[in-house]
């Protein structure tokens, strides 16, 4: 079992799906965990099973909120060596409807609060000599209809990934980039297809395994943050239970 012990991590979106399961696993290998998310009250039940951990309602589209996320985990645990940014947004929509709005929100939610939480972190990374563990998705290494928002910014996060990667390749830092496939979260089960929706290009996403368990993926994610992948700087983990084998 990859062993996290010592180690503070500041994980994104851990109310829910692969962000809550992300902050149980890194607890249970040792970790001291600051969750952040919008939703405080779900962050307090998923917290009752993170040992030693605190958690604070952010919104992650804001800058200065999420420095002082960075803050006040510093504050509170006095170093930082792990950001994992989990936190994400999707809803499909077709492209010739989408207002400036939906544009705007989906690269708020998906890469704008990365770049926020990295920013922030990274002093306090350098300092302890950790890691980044952003999650993209496999629509940010593939197209997904209805989602031209949505895979724009998440191909982004995969691009900022890459950049901080070369940037710092020189210091004691590593930066690396999950890209999972189908969960059972919210975000897969309880969709809404937009009107006059084509089933076929939509199943494209779907793995033939079907879903993945969200605590298999938080395995990678903890694996990537541990000491056991030293060697592993500016990589791009597909996790998507083979749908990209083909």
């Amino acid at each position: 079992m990859t062993d996290l012990t010592g180690k503070v991590a500041l994980i994104t979106g851990a109310s829910t799906g692969l962000g809550a399961a992300t902050a149980r696993v890194f607890a249970e290998r040792g970790a001291t965990v600051f969750g952040i998310a919008r939703d405080a009250d779900r962050m307090a039940e998923v917290f009752a099973d993170v040992p030693g951990g605190r958690f604070s309602s952010v919104d992650v589209t804001t800058s200065a909120a999420c420095a002082q996320a960075v803050a006040d985990c510093v504050a509170a645990f006095g170093r930082l060596d792990v950001l994992v940014n989990v936190a994400g947004f999707h809803q499909m929509r077709h492209t010739t409807t989408m207002s400036d709005e939906d544009w705007d929100r989906d690269l708020a939610v998906n890469v704008n609060g990365p770049f926020y939480l990295c920013r922030a972190a990274l002093p306090h990374l350098l300092e302890a000599g950790g890691n980044i563990v952003n999650v993209s998705s496999i629509a940010g290494v593939e197209g997904e209809v209805y989602s031209a928002g949505y895979c724009a910014a998440k191909h982004a996060l995969v691009g900022l990934t890459r950049a901080l990667a070369v940037e710092f390749t020189k210091d004691k830092l590593r930066v690396n980039v999950v890209c999972p496939g189908g969960m059972p979260t919210a975000q897969a089960t309880e969709f809404e297809a937009p009107e006059n929706a084509d089933w076929d290009l939509i199943m494209r996403i779907a793995s033939p395994r079907g879903f993945m368990e969200t605590a298999d993926v938080a395995k990678t994610i903890a694996f990537l943050a541990s000491d056991d992948a030293a060697a592993v700087h500016g990589a791009v983990y597909r996790v998507d239970n083979g749908k990209g084998a083909g």
